[in-house]
């Protein structure tokens, strides 16, 4: 068992090490992947994050709007239990009224039977049983002002003109009996026993309830929260403005979506204010009531943006901190990747000549033959030596030496064009030249074009009895068989070299 693991082991570390050279190697040579692949994944870390912070903003607003649906029920439940309440009332007192019995009772008994439901009523700012012109005929205060008539409130012209209202909930108003006490109406028809209208039942409900459900709801530095009527009229919010009581928001583009669903949510900017809010509202059951929370946006992602920037910051500081040392690494492998190629260049150059060496040469050499013999394709070697070197080096210098190899390899390397083809320095002030797929005569033509351009060159000099610079050039041909190798055709171009020297130089010799 134990060895088995270790076996494991050595695997893994073999298969790490071969890919993990296979990525360096990789790397090493497109040095700009190192810095496109830091782009990459720092770009893909960012994106990952802001997708994760996208969600938390996503989370945030669904946590709100359920903690406003929450808030929005408990609103509703309170205001339909509280109107139940109201309206069991009214009911109470329009049954009795509608009794002509309970008229015949003394006054105090008469207000025992009529309100003694009403009593019990939070927030009740005075219960009524009107008559026909308006004026009270029971008050539960017995507090009535037969002077000051109620015929033009909306809750009475309503019941007057239509039988089957039933609950009626009033516009905000200030009381003509209570010192302008801020109240709505909630009223029931009475009925005489033909079916005629004969009164009206009321209970008159503070505004002050309204408000005081609301300021127990927290809604955030710039939230809101409030309570209208169907027809737009808002009856209490909070921030509370006491000027907004009783005003109509109908045309704002907000109560609008309102008045066209039951319950919903939007984010929308406040007609009153200004402020954009996520409004999330329902509307309390056989009520003209709507509860409205309005939570602000800058509040809901108030906690979320802060942790945001926190994120996005260290997300972008430390991206940008990887791409820059990706491109760093990349331009050092990058300088390290031409290094190499310069040393790799330098190891197959000839330094004086610029011109592969004899290194590239045999390579070359032995490519070549093994891929003519393949093909059976002819391939040609020119041998070329500068005529009287040594005496020129001798009386002129190795300076004015060097001078003259150079100028004839820039000569060969002119006349020979092909990219397969290949000039090394041989040594010395030899040279080579390989032609792939050349035939002798086309290798006679390079031969003597080399010639002709090296005899052309301006470069004179006295003691040689020439009057230029010459080369003399060994040319053979052959097409590779089984059991041949290279060295032999490079043998046969040496000897077709010194038949040149032989027969007095600045002339090419080929094999025939």
């Amino acid at each position: 068992m134990r060895y088995r693991k270790l076996s494991l082991r050595r695997r893994w570390r073999k298969a790490f090490r071969k890919y993990g050279a296979l990525v360096a190697q990789s790397v090493g040579g497109h040095p700009f992947l190192a810095g496109i692949a830091g782009t990459v994944v720092a770009t893909a870390m960012a994106s990952l994050t802001f997708l994760t912070l996208y969600d938390g903003r996503a989370d945030a607003l669904r946590h709100a709007h359920e903690t406003s649906e929450n808030l929005v029920s408990l609103i509703s439940s309170d205001l339909a239990r509280n109107v139940e309440i109201y309206d069991l009332s009214l009911q109470s007192m329009v049954d009795n009224a509608q009794n002509p019995a309970t008229w015949h009772l003394s006054p105090a008994l008469r207000q025992a039977v009529l309100f003694d439901r009403a009593t019990t009523a939070a927030y009740l700012g005075g219960a009524y049983v009107l008559g026909i012109d308006g004026l009270p005929r029971a008050s539960q205060n017995s507090d009535r002002n037969p002077v000051v008539p109620l015929s033009d409130r909306d809750y009475f012209v309503v019941q007057q003109r239509n039988p089957s209202v039933g609950l009626f909930v009033s516009h905000p108003y200030r009381s003509r009996w209570r010192g302008g006490n801020p109240s709505i109406g909630l009223t029931r028809r009475i009925n005489a026993p033909d079916g005629s209208f004969a009164g009206v039942a009321m209970l008159a409900i503070r505004l002050e309830y309204f408000q005081h459900l609301l300021d127990r709801i927290n809604t955030g530095t710039f939230g809101s929260v409030f309570i209208v009527l169907d027809d737009g009229t808002l009856l209490a919010r909070k921030p509370f403005v006491e000027s907004d009581v009783g005003t109509s928001i109908a045309k704002s583009p907000t109560f609008t979506t309102m008045a066209a669903r039951a319950e919903g949510s939007y984010i929308a900017s406040s007609a009153v204010d200004g402020v954009r809010r996520m409004f999330t509202y329902a509307r309390v059951h056989n009520t003209p009531l709507i509860a409205v929370v309005a939570p602000s946006l800058d509040d809901v992602l108030a906690e979320w943006r802060r942790r945001s920037l926190i994120a996005g910051g260290l997300t972008l500081a430390l991206g940008a901190v990887f791409v820059v040392l990706s491109w760093l690494l990349a331009f050092t492998l990058q300088d390290k990747v031409a290094a190499q190629a310069e040393l790799i260049r330098l190891a197959a150059t000839d330094p004086l000549t610029g011109l592969s060496n004899r290194r590239v040469l045999d390579r070359r050499l032995d490519e070549e033959w093994l891929r003519a013999r393949r093909h059976g394709s002819p391939m040609s070697v020119l041998f070329v030596d500068i005529d009287h070197f040594k005496q020129f080096n001798d009386t002129y210098g190795h300076a004015a030496g060097d001078e003259v190899l150079t100028a004839v390899a820039e000569c060969i390397a002119s006349a020979v064009r092909r990219p397969v083809d290949l000039v090394a320095r041989y040594g010395g002030e030899e040279f080579a030249v390989v032609l792939p797929d050349t035939p002798a005569e086309g290798a006679t033509s390079v031969a003597e074009k080399i010639r002709k351009k090296v005899q052309g060159m301006s470069l004179f000099y006295g003691q040689s009895g020439h009057s230029s610079v010459t080369v003399s050039v060994g040319c053979a041909t052959c097409v590779p068989a089984q059991g041949a190798n290279a060295s032999g055709l490079m043998a046969a171009a040496d000897a077709q070299l010194y038949a040149a020297k032989s027969a007095g130089r600045n002339r090419v010799s080929a094999e025939v």
